[in-house]
């Protein structure tokens, strides 16, 4: 039998110590950190903002079919080292996960620029749209040279699924970023087929086991009485656009 009595945990780091600010100082913090939302075209279209509590700031994001703000990421101020912040994402209630200490300029960088899923996993999507508007566009110019493969005709690269589905099939950021707890479990988007006559796609995001085997959901984004949607697919009606516009259909267009 184990003697857990005897066994020697390893000892927690400290927490680093709060610096305390005065509501001035507050003030200039949270203007900054909502300048920067304003500055990106994706966290300003997910209708992201920053407040002040207790002492620490908060990355909060707004749901308008629920009418609620949730948490994205927490802001410390820290001691030391000076002018730097703890930033943090929640992975449950109460629980938060250290994502790096630096300034503020890195942390609005960080979190406009994320493509793991860690906030939104868009990132590469800020970054062409705001590509689009250095050249006084909305958005780039696609091409399809390939099945599946889109490409800036500019730059000639290869645009991942965010940018297709927003700068060629015209899809709002928003609905996007619906499959938000695929984006939140590090899952990649993969297109499995476009419909570019009915403005349809089929979305796979995949996962790899330890074992290496793929899994994960399916996504068809389309249009429904003239609203863009994004419709998770039970998976054994997920072959095709075909099944899974006849699936939405019969269950009055309630997704999975």
């Amino acid at each position: 039998m184990m003697q857990w009595k005897n066994r020697k945990w390893p000892e927690r780091s400290p927490r680093p110590e709060v610096k305390s600010l005065s509501k001035e100082k507050r003030q200039e913090i949270v203007a900054r950190l909502n300048a920067g939302i304003v500055e990106s075209p994706l966290l300003s279209a997910l209708h992201y903002r920053v407040r002040s509590l207790r002492g620490r700031f908060y990355y909060e994001q707004y749901y308008p079919d629920t009418d609620e703000y949730a948490n994205v990421a927490r802001l410390t101020p820290l001691v030391t080292p000076q002018y730097r912040y703890l930033l943090e994402v929640e992975y449950r209630d109460g629980s938060w996960s250290e994502v790096l200490q630096g300034t503020l300029n890195s942390v609005i960088a960080t979190i406009a620029s994320d493509d793991t899923g860690t906030f939104h996993g868009l990132g590469q999507l800020d970054a062409s749209i705001r590509e689009a508007h250095h050249s006084h566009r909305d958005r780039l110019i696609l091409e399809q040279r390939e099945q599946l493969h889109f490409y800036d005709i500019e730059s000639g690269r290869l645009c991942n699924v965010s940018e297709v589905l927003y700068h060629y099939f015209n899809v709002p950021i928003p609905v996007i970023a619906e499959p938000r707890i695929w984006y939140s479990y590090h899952r990649t988007p993969v297109l499995r087929e476009v419909n570019v006559t009915e403005g349809c796609i089929l979305v796979d995001f995949l996962a790899s086991s330890f074992s290496e085997e793929v899994f994960g959901g399916t996504c068809l984004y389309c249009q429904h009485e003239k609203q863009w949607g994004a419709f998770p697919i039970k998976p054994n009606q997920s072959q095709t656009i075909a099944s899974s516009l006849l699936w939405l259909e019969k269950r009055q267009w309630k997704a999975w």
